[in-house]
């Protein structure tokens, strides 16, 4: 039996919402908004980025381990709409308005693309906080913690100023201290800042190991008074 004229708009208007209706979305509760997108001003300008000093390969390599990959949406602990090494499309849920790039998947390359454009934040604040002078690793470690836990809990923490203090075998100690996340400790964020000293210190003396004692912190809130999980 044909189909009346009168009936199209109604069978296109089906047609168009079908097609924005999303695939499977996966759930990743184990995957945290790295903190560096979550900051109101983190927009970079072109040529500004051009200037920045680059993560090397190992360094990104780092926070591709850390941040874990998926060619397709995905929802991640916050249920924010993100995609390939961890990167934001949207500050809620997937809902099938996302560009067809994200909604058809993505590659690798792409999903690397991706990533090295949003770390550009994460790259300007340690260019500007960290008045030290830098080896690869560390640059790369520190980004990578930026990355993860934002600018301001960076520019705020005990870990800027022995970096800045040159107090190298405290810098260890600081970075164990940010593995708690919403009142518990992550395995995934111990994992990560251990590949972050790792990197610190590549091609240099490991300190010995310490038995300072020290107050862990919250990633989500950051190194201030009566923030200690």
């Amino acid at each position: 039996m044909g189909l009346h004229l009168r009936s199209f708009p109604s069978v296109l208007a089906l047609l168009a919402a079908a097609s924005c209706v999303p695939t499977a979305v996966l759930d990743r509760p184990d995957h945290l908004t790295a903190g560096a997108l979550l900051e109101p001003d983190s927009a970079i300008s072109d040529q500004l980025r051009r200037e920045l000093r680059r993560v090397y390969a190992a360094g990104l390599s780092l926070t591709k381990r850390s941040e874990g990959w998926s060619a397709s949406l995905y929802h991640d602990v916050a249920r924010y709409c993100t995609i390939g090494y961890g990167h934001l499309i949207k500050k809620a849920a997937c809902d099938g308005s996302e560009s067809m790039e994200f909604r058809n998947g993505i590659t690798e390359p792409r999903g690397e693309e991706l990533l090295v454009g949003d770390l550009a934040t994460a790259q300007s604040t340690v260019a500007s906080a960290v008045t030290a002078k830098l080896t690869d690793g560390q640059f790369a470690a520190l980004v990578d913690f930026v990355f993860n836990v934002g600018g301001a809990n960076f520019r705020n923490s005990s870990l800027l100023r022995v970096v800045n203090a040159g107090e190298t075998n405290s810098v260890p100690v600081q970075l164990r201290r940010w593995v708690f996340a919403k009142g518990k400790a992550w395995p995934g964020l111990q994992t990560r800042r251990e590949g972050e000293i790792d990197l610190y210190f590549e091609g240099l003396p490991r300190p010995p190991a310490s038995t300072e004692l020290v107050t862990p912190i919250d990633i989500l809130l950051g190194e201030t008074p009566g923030n200690s999980p």
